[in-house]
């Protein structure tokens, strides 16, 4: 019995020693195991949650599972909140889910069967669930872009709420972004004052995965750079006095590094709600792996600088401390 206790004690110290160092978390990267990959990470109710795209050839991307957790560093699984059997048009390539809650509905808006051209069916959908677990039921029984405008292919959308309550569509692929303000039951769009839909606000070396916040009443507007299955892989950004733009590119703030990872990019960003800390969740490649869909989701903090530009993030396999939310 001695004995038995002697090993339960070792174990337990082992695995706390290998847990932190210093209150440090280490080795918490990835976040959660499987390949994942466009993470989108949001709060709801003093909860983390993540929802990625499940990262594998496109015809096995029929599902996507959702994570949440309480501290940054336990993360529990919710699989298949959305998968094809409810969206009856989408038949493959789930893709960067983008999650939002208006008016006590959670909506997750979903890019699907990688359309290239205006004559397939497909495009950007959205589901509508009770709770942030879903299960999520197609809300138009349609997408609800399904047409290239400007150029950008629809994919990769992220909604964004502005300060006057205002939900706008941010969307591109093939190098094009677009923005759109949403009807406020999203069923469609709203026209701007020119009578226009869909405004370009592409900027410099802009491929995919955008994404915005707010930050001291500035619009800080980042995307994807580079080829997502290559080394070259980044994330970039811009500010600006409105989410309209214009967005003249600052600099890279994430990018590779070849003693950790590869590709890192496709990210977004959260803001605890009790102090003043970011932290950006982004896909990367492990070095073992050469396969396109090896993806994994981790996160960092996010730091400004003095002039409020962002630092360039620093890659770990640590990751974050943990940060329950008071």
């Amino acid at each position: 019995m001695k004995r038995v206790l002697y090993f339960l004690l070792i174990f337990c110290f082992k695995t706390i020693a290998q847990t932190t160092v210093s209150g440090q978390a280490i080795n918490n990267n990835p976040i959660f195991k499987g390949w994942y990959a466009d993470p989108e990470a949001i709060i709801f109710d003093k909860t983390y949650w993540v929802y990625p795209t499940f990262s594998a050839p496109y015809e096995d991307q029929v599902f996507m599972d959702a994570f949440s957790s309480k501290d940054l560093t336990h993360w529990k699984k919710h699989p298949r909140v959305l998968d094809t059997s409810a969206v009856k048009w989408a038949k493959k390539a789930l893709w960067a889910p983008s999650i939002i809650k208006n008016k006590n509905k959670y909506f997750l808006f979903f890019g699907a069967n990688d359309i290239q051209n205006d004559n397939e069916p497909g495009g950007i959908g959205v589901a509508v669930a009770s709770k942030p677990e879903g299960p999520y039921k197609d809300y138009l029984g349609k997408p609800l872009v399904d047409k290239f405008y400007n150029g950008a292919q629809p994919i990769d959308q992220f909604v964004f709420k502005d300060k006057d309550g205002q939900f706008y569509l941010i969307y591109g692929g093939w190098r094009h972004c677009n923005i759109a303000k949403l009807k406020p039951d999203f069923t469609g769009f709203v026209p701007f004052e020119d009578k226009t839909v869909f405004k370009e606000i592409t900027p410099e070396n802009y491929v995919e995965g955008p994404f915005m916040f707010i930050k001291d009443n500035k619009y800080y507007f980042m995307w994807s750079e580079g080829g997502w299955t290559g080394p070259d892989y980044c994330v970039a950004y811009a500010i600006a006095d409105s989410p309209m733009g214009p967005f003249k590119r600052i600099g890279k703030i994430l990018e590779q590094d070849n003693k950790i990872a590869t590709g890192a990019g496709h990210h977004s960003v959260i803001k605890t709600p009790d102090s003043d800390a970011y932290y950006i969740v982004y896909h990367r490649r492990p070095l073992t792996e050469t396969n396109g869909n090896s993806r994994e989701t981790c996160i960092e903090e996010m730091h400004f600088d003095e002039n409020s530009f962002i630092k360039p993030v620093v890659i770990t396999k640590e990751g974050v401390k943990p940060h329950l939310i008071k």
